[in-house]
Formats: structure tokens, C-alpha cells, sequence
């Protein structure tokens, strides 16, 4: 029986040592956490109900018109923030001829940026409850509601679901996020910004936290695959994983704390 196990012990060992090769110098981790991120967000849209605070129904912050037609839907965001820069990014990539590693790193790293912004700002929206600039429009209170008293959602009529539940979801502003996320400082991103705040779907600090949100998470997703952009090779992605001595965070830990004073060569 000895002579089986031993049989049995290096083709186990064999395939948990191809697995950690195929790990750390791929970009599966990154791909595992992009569909994690993916899966949560899914999960969260369809079953997660945001936080309703309790509000007046002569508030007036909360009593603007409700807008049936948005200046920036959420269609023509994801254009703005999605399909442009993907397909200027693609068009370039073509027409430099970049390889196939620079390709894979570009549209990761895009990918990544835009739902783990997303997955964010819901988290944030449903945790925070802020109600909408627009809520008692879209709320519909019972008539003989008591105006100077606090009042729940239990006052509302409105029966459409998504319509009454999303107006406490003020708090940050998903197409800022979303847009600063995907276009960086173009002037798109703040067309797609300030236009919130005529909608009255948020007020100008909903739209400033999501704005600084959506870059924040860009800058993260582009440092982990990309140089700094004071670096000589800055238009070119990292090499793969596993092929440095030092690679990921502890590389990108190195370059931040090296900052100028690396030499630029003999002088």
C-alpha cells in the first residue's frame, strides 16, 4: 500500500503547484474579484432595500418636482463613462499595435474600476438612507398626514417599488461616481455630474462625494497594473505577476516611497 501513496503524493503536489504558478503569476485574482464584486452588487440591487429615514412632510429640501425625464439617464451615462473611453481605449490599443498583455491589463483594469465604484456607492446609498431632493414627490403622502411631525415610509401611496425605495438612495451621487470613475477629468464627467443637482435627484455635496468617490477608486485600479505617471515607461503596464522579484502593492509601495529621488541614470 506504501507504493500507492507515494504514487498518489506527487500527482497531488503536482497540481497544487501548477495552481499556485497559474495564481500568482496571472491575473486571476484579479478576475475572481472582479466576478465577486460582480455577484455582490447583482445580489444587492435585487434583494437589498435602502435605509429609509424618517422625514416632514414640509421639508422643503425634499420637496422638489419629481423629473420623468432625466437630463443624463442612466443609458446615456454608461456611454459617456462606459462605451466612450472603452472604445477610445481600443482604438488605441489598435493603433499602437499594443500586445496582448497591454490589452488584457487595459480593459481589467477598466472593468474593475467601474463596479468596484459601483458596488461602493450602492453600498454607501443603501447604508445611508439620504433621502432625495425629490422624495415627497415621489413618496405621495397619505392626505391628513401631520406636517412638524417625523413620519416613516408607512405614510406613503406611491406603489411602484424601485420609484419609492430609490429616493432614499441620495447619498453619493452614482452617475458622478460612475462618470469620474470611467472619464476622469473630461468635460463629459461633468456633464454627466452637475446635471444631477437640476434633476433634484441630489444636492451639490451627494455629487462633490461621489465625484471624489468614483476618481479615487480610477487612481486605485490604474496604480495597481500601471507605473507612475512621472515614469519613464508609464505607457506600459506592469509585466505579469510573478515575473519581478517585487510585484503588486509591495512594488507599488517601493515606486511611492522612492517618489523623485530615483536617479535618472550616471550623470
Amino acid at each position: 500500500m506504501a507504493p500507492g501513496r507515494r504514487e498518489g503524493g506527487p500527482s497531488g503536489n503536482a497540481i497544487a503547484s501548477t495552481f499556485s504558478r497559474f495564481w500568482k503569476r496571472t491575473h486571476a485574482p484579479d478576475y475572481l474579484g472582479f466576478a465577486i464584486l460582480l455577484a455582490a452588487w447583482m445580489v444587492m440591487l435585487v434583494f437589498i432595500e435602502p435605509f429609509h429615514r424618517m422625514f416632514f412632510i414640509n421639508d422643503l429640501h425634499i420637496s422638489f418636482p419629481h423629473a420623468e425625464v432625466e437630463r443624463v439617464p442612466v443609458l446615456m451615462n454608461f456611454v459617456y463613462a462606459l462605451f466612450i473611453p472603452l472604445g477610445i481605449m481600443v482604438a488605441y490599443n489598435l493603433m499602437t499595435k499594443a500586445s496582448p498583455h497591454k490589452h488584457e491589463v487595459t480593459y481589467l483594469t477598466f472593468a474593475i474600476c467601474l463596479i468596484m465604484t459601483t458596488f461602493i456607492t450602492d453600498l454607501i446609498k443603501n447604508a445611508v438612507g439620504r433621502p432625495r431632493p425629490d422624495l415627497l414627490a415621489r413618496c405621495k403622502p397619505a392626505k391628513g398626514t401631520k406636517p412638524n411631525v417625523l413620519v416613516t415610509i408607512d405614510v406613503c401611496t406611491e406603489t411602484a417599488h424601485h420609484l419609492l425605495h430609490d429616493g432614499w438612495r441620495s447619498f453619493p451621487s452614482g452617475h458622478s461616481s460612475f462618470s469620474f470613475a470611467g472619464l476622469g477629468f473630461l468635460s463629459l464627467f461633468f456633464a454627466a455630474g452637475l446635471c444631477r443637482c437640476e434633476d433634484y435627484r441630489h444636492d451639490v455635496y451627494d455629487v462633490c462625494v461621489g465625484s471624489l468617490l468614483g476618481y479615487v477608486v480610477a487612481y486605485w485600479s490604474y496604480r495597481r497594473h500601471w507605473p507612475r505617471l512621472t515614469a519613464k515607461d508609464c505607457h506600459e503596464p506592469h509585466p505579469y505577476p510573478g515575473s519581478e522579484p517585487k510585484a503588486g502593492w509591495n512594488r507599488l509601495r517601493d515606486e511611492e516611497e522612492a517618489g523623485d529621488s530615483r536617479p535618472d541614470g550616471p550623470q
